[in-house]
């Protein structure tokens, strides 16, 4: 009878194990969020054709989501350079799988 706890307490940690390590992968996929923006003029530092936009929810604003050689550039999307910019530029639609 013992042999079967075991088993079956086993079996129980395991389920538990792989479903904690699947919930750390997807949320290390996950891309930090911008939480604040800047509308000073930065195009002289975006590098690349494509930009993202990224929806507000806490904590994250909403922003627009240039590259630069130094990483991402998060955007206020109502400043004026930051809406020239963007419509000579691809926006790049991404579908995160979960």
């Amino acid at each position: 009878m013992s042999v079967k706890i075991h088993t079956i307490a086993l079996l129980l940690l395991s389920v538990y194990l792989c479903c904690q390590l699947s919930a750390a992968r997807r949320a290390s996929r996950r891309r930090p969020c911008c939480v604040q923006v800047t509308s000073r003029n930065m195009s002289a530092e975006v590098v690349g054709e494509t930009y993202r936009e990224q929806a507000a929810g806490s904590p994250c604003v909403k922003a627009i989501i240039f590259h630069t050689n130094d990483g991402p550039l998060c955007a206020d999307p109502i400043a004026q350079w930051v809406m020239d910019l963007a419509a000579n530029m691809t926006k790049l639609i991404l579908f995160i799988w979960m």
